[in-house]
């Protein structure tokens, strides 16, 4: 059996539209990437502080026995708004309070020291700390692997006189020591 197919010129028309219409869409466009690119670089800063920035301890003795009073202590300083944007570390540093005018080397049972413990909380799980009485402080510096954003608490604790509690304190209307507490970006 003998199958003739007619095929007459719109049957090839329509046949070749199809190309025809996607050649023709590949060349009506064209598109272009661009890449938008920036940075943000490693950001740390302190804040602000809540109060004056002084801890006023007052009357450092016991007037009855002339020692240091066991029962100091002063509302922790709080510094608000301090962040980094990426790794970072917190340090605290301190030194001993220590009489400005009574210069001299004290007496036999005198002292013009006041150490303490310096804190610094808030930034990472465990506080950075510093204290004045020790040799080396290897949890002064505390390590935070995150951007963070927070308030850091400063308080004071564990009053002692330099030299041992037995000494008393020499007179003095001046008593001073320090905490620094610093903030670092980590690369």
């Amino acid at each position: 059996m003998i199958m003739r197919i007619f095929i007459t010129a719109s049957m090839l028309a329509l046949a070749a539209l199809p190309a025809a219409a996607s050649a023709q869409s590949a060349t009506d466009s064209s598109t272009k990437e661009f890449a938008v690119t920036g940075n943000v670089p490693a950001l740390c800063t302190g804040g602000t502080l809540t109060g004056d920035g002084t801890f006023d301890l007052g009357v450092l003795t016991d007037t009855a026995t002339g020692l240091l009073r066991t029962d100091l202590s002063a509302p922790d300083q709080v510094i608000t708004g301090s962040f980094c944007s990426t790794r970072s570390t917190i340090e605290i540093a301190a030194t001993a309070m220590t009489a400005q005018n009574a210069t001299a080397t004290p007496p036999a049972g005198f002292s013009r020291t006041v150490n303490y413990v310096a804190t610094a909380s808030g930034w990472t799980t465990t506080p950075a700390s510093f204290d004045t009485a020790a040799t080396t402080n290897s949890a002064a510096m505390q390590t935070r692997d995150t951007a963070f954003t927070g308030d850091i608490a400063v308080a004071l604790s564990n009053f002692s006189t330099g030299g041992g509690d037995t000494l008393r304190m020499v007179s003095d209307t001046d008593y001073q020591g320090s905490v620094t507490v610093t903030l670092t970006a980590a690369n």
